[in-house]
């Protein structure tokens, strides 16, 4: 059974990018790829943090690395990918997680912040999807793509407007990617972690934000940063193969609650 399952999820001899792999959630994703024995190549625009995360990876797979890309920039995340294929050769899954969040009232919401949440959440992650994607096709082998959605995309939460619509839009992108491309065996899915106490939510978790989030989750608690690996390693691999344009919720049942 072992040998079965080891097949069944592997990615040795994979190579995974994961976007946003110096923050908590997709750090935790990027160990599990790496602990399925994927390359992992860590994006993001801190090196400090990359080491921290690095240091765990390499207890797996010695070879994965840090690239420094600012994915909001068009010639840096073309270079990325140049400079990903010539250390590692290939890409086979990509991981897109970077994100911010704010808890702005909507009447005081500005242009500006309006422009950089959506520039980070989702146009960042669409030419992402773009650079990737086209790589992708070209190389004719298949892909997989998991974006990183967010429950306020599936249900709608107050207080945090402009990441609840830029979220909708990922998982809207995914899915129309998803028909897209599946003819040619890539897959893009929308991984929805419910709620997990990462950098960017913290500043909205006020103890009554808490209480009201404890009332509606089945579960009674927050999730774990390592409760996404079983999800990630299923969409990355084989195991998932019939799998594209899904929404996999990873939120101790917040979605199936109601009162």
């Amino acid at each position: 059974m072992s040998n079965y399952l080891n097949e069944l999820f592997s990615l040795e001899g994979k190579t995974a990018v994961v976007i946003g792999g110096t923050g908590e959630l997709c750090g935790a994703m990027a160990e599990g790829l790496a602990g399925a024995g994927a390359e992992v190549v860590l994006v993001g625009r801190s090196e400090e943090k990359a080491a921290a995360r690095l240091e765990k990876l390499h207890r797996f797979h010695g070879k994965s690395y840090f690239e420094s890309c600012e994915v909001g920039d068009a010639e840096q995340r073309k270079e990325l990918l140049e400079r990903v294929l010539k250390k590692s050769g290939q890409v086979d899954i990509l991981v897109n997680g970077a994100g911010v969040n704010s808890p702005t009232p909507f009447f005081e919401i500005s242009e500006e912040e309006l422009d950089r949440i959506l520039d980070i959440n989702f146009k960042s992650l669409f030419a992402c999807c773009q650079v990737f994607g086209k790589y992708f096709v070209e190389r004719g082998q298949g892909g997989s793509i998991i974006n990183v959605g967010s429950m306020s995309g599936v249900i709608p939460l107050s207080r945090v407007f402009t990441y609840s619509a830029t979220k909708a839009a990922v998982h809207n992108l995914s899915k129309n990617l998803a028909r897209e491309w599946a003819t040619q065996n890539i897959r893009v899915n929308t991984l929805v972690p419910g709620f997990f106490p990462a950098e960017q939510n913290r500043k909205v978790l006020t103890p009554e934000r808490v209480q009201q989030i404890m009332g509606h989750t089945p579960m009674k608690r927050f999730g774990e940063a390592r409760e996404l690996v079983g999800a990630t390693l299923l969409l990355a691999s084989d195991a998932g193969s019939f799998i594209t344009g899904a929404e996999i919720l990873v939120d101790g049942g917040y979605a199936a609650m109601t009162i």
